[in-house]
């Protein structure tokens, strides 16, 4: 059986090197137990959107610059600007001057080989048999793996002046002749470390024939772990964070009232990737969880505590709510059709109609005459929906609203009563319900409520159903 886990390390904690050192790869520990953990990191927090774009501003990085080529000194002065605050970083983190060289020649050799690639490929495709548009999901991976080459190449330098044998793995392609299949890729890349005397730090970006970027966009990192830990068959795959899986949002409900899940199942981390509360992405998540890997996500500045394990067959041993989580902006699409009764296939067309625009659809409900999807999406592709809907359907009457969505999860909720307590909580706070959905399975009820009465939704189920007296965390084992 394996001995070693594989852990990720986010942007925000690797910012804070300190806390790397301390808190996760915990430095201190005696060398017995220093090994058997494969790293997998992400850029320093806001690198990569300085390479790519904002991620929540959509303000452009480097690459949506060159992507736009509205002039060719935009690109190039974000680039020099970015290297300027990567190597204003190393300064942060190196105090001996020969370690601050090697990181800065690091850096300066990496950005100036992706700013003379760059020119060269503006160059080639001046003579207007290549087109640059054929390239820019390529220069996307390209600049993407930058950030995670930096910061972890930092920390294992760093890490070996500690004393730690700690070896940089680059998996971002950079001067590789060879473009191998993911899989591939990983298990010739692993196949080279003895976990039990290596410590890899490795990037969260993978170069591979498939296209992380393409499928995953800024999800990649993920991936990367999560097929570490499937093809290295680790014994657990870990997620640090700057906070703890929770019973609630702190910032809704307050630290004070909120405790970490300490055990739950796959089940209940796919919820929550549908509502955008990611313990870890959907399609990472598979991989671990057909191999029967736990997943354990911790507090970066709580290396104590264990944490959230997430397994397969966990089940809470009494019935109980785990988690309270939600969406907030979200557009209920209704469609109206007295002509719709008896013809099932008309809610099926829609359905597909509004797939098409690849928008993530969150619940949907039909009746005998109306359909409502309930979309994550923005305003202006909900008009070009509906707009669609109507040329398709010009007899039904169409209409759009933005409302939030709240859910209640646990990975048995089969409480009697759990429906009243719910609207009881909510109806003492002058709270109107204005759709419930209940599976089944009863792992989750989701209700819809008015944009403006998220906050307080969250809030008065989180005191019906998981302050009350009685209620305990089984802690993770």
């Amino acid at each position: 059986m394996a001995q070693h886990t594989v852990e990720k390390i986010g942007g925000t904690s690797m910012s804070n090197y300190s806390a790397v050192r301390d808190n996760i790869v915990q430095v201190s520990r005696p060398q017995s137990q220093m090994y058997q953990r494969i790293f997998v990191v992400s850029a320093y927090g806001g690198m990569t959107n300085a390479l790519l774009e904002h991620k929540k501003t959509r303000e452009p990085g480097v690459y949506a610059l060159f992507a736009n080529n509205d002039s060719d000194w935009q690109w190039s002065e974000a680039l020099t600007d970015t290297a300027k605050k990567m190597r204003q970083k190393n300064a942060e983190l190196f105090q001996q001057p020969h370690l601050l060289k090697q990181a800065d020649q690091f850096i300066t050799e990496r950005m100036e080989g992706v700013r003379s690639c760059l020119l060269d490929l503006q160059r080639v495709c001046s003579y207007g048999h290549f087109q640059i548009n054929e390239h820019l999901a390529t220069v996307r991976e390209m600049l993407a793996g930058v950030g995670e080459a930096h910061s972890a190449f930092n920390t294992a330098l760093l890490l070996q002046a500690e004393g730690v044998n700690a070896r940089f793995v680059d998996l971002s392609g950079w001067r590789e002749p060879d473009n191998l299949p993911l899989d591939e890729k990983i298990k010739t890349v692993f196949s080279r470390y003895d976990f039990a005397n290596e410590m890899p730090i490795v990037t969260g970006y993978t170069q591979c024939q498939e296209g992380l970027m393409g499928t995953f966009d800024r999800g990649y990192s993920e991936i990367t772990f999560s097929k570490i830990a499937e093809l290295t068959d680790a014994r657990e795959a870990v997620i640090h964070k700057e906070y703890h899986l929770s019973t609630a949002d702190p910032l809704v409900v307050g630290e004070h009232n909120v405790k970490p899940i300490g055990r739950t199942n796959y089940d209940i981390a796919d919820q929550l990737s549908l509502i955008g509360m990611e313990a870890i992405h959907p399609k990472a998540a598979k991989g671990l969880r057909k191999q029967s890997i736990p997943l354990r996500v911790k507090n970066t500045f709580e290396p104590e505590h264990d944490g959230t394990l997430i397994t397969n067959d966990y089940r809470s041993q009494t019935p109980r709510v785990e988690i309270i989580a939600g969406i907030r902006h979200v557009y209920a699409l209704n469609v109206f059709d007295q002509d719709m009764v008896g013809e099932p296939e008309q809610f099926i067309e829609i359905q597909r109609l509004v797939q098409e625009f690849n928008v993530s659809l969150l619940a949907k409900e039909h009746n005998a005459n109306t359909v409502t999807l309930y979309l994550d999406t923005g305003m202006k592709v909900v008009e070009r929906i509906q707009a669609r809907l109507e040329r398709y359907f010009p007899n039904a009457e169409m209409s759009s609203r933005k409302v939030a969505m709240v859910s209640v999860m646990g990975s048995d909720m089969s409480v009697p009563g759990i429906l009243a307590s719910m609207s009881g909580a909510l109806a003492d706070k002058n709270i109107n319900v204005m759709a419930v959905y209940q599976g089944i399975r009863q792992v989750d009820v989701r209700i819809v409520i008015e944009e403006d009465h998220y906050d307080a939704t969250i809030a008065a189920l989180h005191e019906a159903l998981i302050e009350r007296p009685g209620y305990s965390v089984k802690a993770a084992g």
